[in-house]
């Protein structure tokens, strides 16, 4: 499994962080780099001004910083990232407190899933924080969750083109997923990582994120499944709760 390494340098790893964090979430302001990587404002600042140096970023004429010429072909996500950051917070440290394992957000991006935020584990032995990577989404538990949640014309736009690809097959693998409800990822990404995952649907149905826990291999055990299941969909309850509320608070004050 991938952990930080020891010898890692904070101002690369805040950099890093950075730029992952403009490509996927766009423009925001110094205030707000700042409490995400939480360091100084001054600190986000220098570490902005070095990305827009390399072409990592770009200022607006709102001041505002977005994603620069090196980071603009990434596939966008239509998710409401911010939001969903929002109010999955409480629930996915609870989920990790009631699992014993770390947690991920996930949204889906063309045929990837990023991973918008993470809730570790404190076990010695344990999955690290996937904020900022980018897998395919059919080979992720979060992202075959939110892939058996799309509308099936969806799914095959997404894809249907691909040369050489079995959409069949996949199509097979979500049914199995829409009737288990969950999905797993047993090393599919990584070997020594399992990971169960559900999907987070808007009001109307449609799947906005993926929820996932991830474990280190040696310590799944099938006996577990229904516990793991059960508060994975309760943490994805909650969140769906919080969007509905939300929602409900923009009609009604749109509507005046």
């Amino acid at each position: 499994m991938r952990n930080k390494p020891p010898y890692a340098l904070n101002s690369v790893d805040h950099a890093l962080r950075l730029a992952a964090l403009l490509q996927q979430e766009g423009p925001m302001r110094v205030t707000d780099a700042a409490e995400r990587l939480g360091v100084a404002a001054s600190t986000a600042h220098r570490l902005l001004t070095m990305l827009v140096y390399r072409d990592f970023a770009e200022q607006g004429p709102d001041r505002r910083y977005g994603p620069g010429k090196v980071l603009r072909p990434a596939e966008p996500s239509g998710a409401p990232v911010a939001l969903l950051r929002e109010v999955a917070d409480g629930p996915l440290r609870t989920l990790v407190e009631r699992t014993g394992e770390s947690a991920n957000l996930v949204v889906l991006a063309g045929t990837e899933v990023r991973f918008i935020l993470t809730a570790e584990s404190d076990q010695i032995l344990r999955v690290g924080d996937r904020t900022g990577v980018s897998l395919p989404a059919r080979l992720t538990s979060g992202g075959k969750a939110i892939l058996a949640a799309l509308d099936p014309a969806d799914l095959a736009a997404r894809y249907g083109d691909a040369p050489g690809f079995d959409l069949d097959r996949l199509r097979r693998e979500l049914a199995l997923v829409r009737d288990r409800g969950f999905a797993i990822n047993d090393q599919l990404t990584e070997t020594g990582l399992t990971a169960l995952g559900v999907a987070i649907k808007n009001p109307a149905g449609v799947p906005l994120a993926g929820l996932s826990i991830a474990l280190p291999t040696a310590r799944f055990d099938r006996d577990r499944l229904p516990g793991w299941v059960g508060a994975l969909s309760a943490a994805a309850q909650r969140i769906e709760t919080a969007l509905a509320v939300n929602a409900a608070r923009a009609e009604g004050a749109g509507g005046g």
